[in-house]
């Protein structure tokens, strides 16, 4: 049954990431829900397609998806919908941007696609199956010391911590080969589990951007926790994934970072 959820949900990212490069080509109505936090028609109008065939398949399952369209029910399973993520990416036409569908079944994510349309890149990942790139298995870096490793990171503008994740940025942009800041969490939790970045956090961050490509991370064989390496938790704010390997120190050093804040007087929501 898991193959057959995974196999539709593939069939709606494609179909989904082929009506955003049909937007792409065409001018773009942009409004916003919050000050720099913006929505385009392309991402009402994947949305709706991806809920209304999710609907149609698993009538009886949840789906909470970003832009409101999904429903929640007391079904054990749940899906998390990002239909365009990366959305200020697409409204300015740098082209990072993907689909993602996360499954899960009692809170946790046990299947998940995400769909990169402009380079035609799809990830899937099943619980205990491993993780895969156009159907080739990935797994993460095998690099093990920090001061080796290309980081990313992200700066949602609707966060109120940015100062603190400056800091961290400061501190690691000076401990590692340098950090990226693409814009898609998705596509940077992917990159993390094809060993293109080694690790990836961010402070800020909804269920539906995270749950496809966290488990996408764990079944390439890294590591997934929060900023301070307790139990990831997908309804929770902040998420690290890394290859596993810099795990420990960079916890070590968003640690430190949080220590000096709190002598301070500041704190990890500041």
């Amino acid at each position: 049954m898991m193959e057959s959820y995974l196999d539709i949900a593939v069939e709606i990212a494609h179909e989904a990431g082929a009506l955003l490069l049909q937007f792409s080509q065409q001018p773009l109505e942009i409004s916003y829900k919050r000050r720099s936090d913006l929505v385009t028609e392309a991402d009402r109008r994947s949305e709706a397609l991806i809920v209304e065939r999710l609907r149609a398949r698993f009538p009886k399952h949840g789906i909470v998806a970003e832009e409101g369209g999904g429903q929640q029910t007391d079904s054990e399973y749940c899906w998390y919908v990002d239909p365009l993520d990366g959305t200020t990416n697409f409204a300015h036409g740098f082209p990072v941007y993907c689909v993602t569908l996360g499954l899960a079944c009692r809170g946790e994510v046990v299947a998940g696609v995400v769909y990169d349309p402009t380079r035609e890149e799809l990830y899937t990942a099943e619980r205990g199956s491993g993780a895969y790139l156009h159907g080739q298995r990935i797994q993460v870096s095998k690099t093990a010391q920090l001061a080796e490793g290309l980081l990313a990171t992200g700066f949602p503008p609707f966060a109120r911590n940015h100062d603190l994740n400056i800091e961290y940025y400061f501190r690691f942009t000076k401990l590692s080969h340098g950090i990226r800041r693409a814009g898609s969490a998705a596509l940077d939790l992917c990159s993390v589990a094809s060993g293109r970045f080694d690790a990836f956090w961010e402070l800020k961050l909804n269920p539906w951007d995270k749950a496809a490509g966290s488990l996408l991370v764990e079944e390439a064989g890294g590591r997934v926790t929060d900023v301070r390496g307790e139990r990831f938790n997908l309804l929770g704010d902040d998420i690290f994934a890394s290859n596993g390997l810099v795990h420990d120190e960079m916890c070590q050093v968003f640690t430190e970072v949080l220590a000096d804040r709190a002598g301070r007087g500041a704190g990890i929501r500041d």
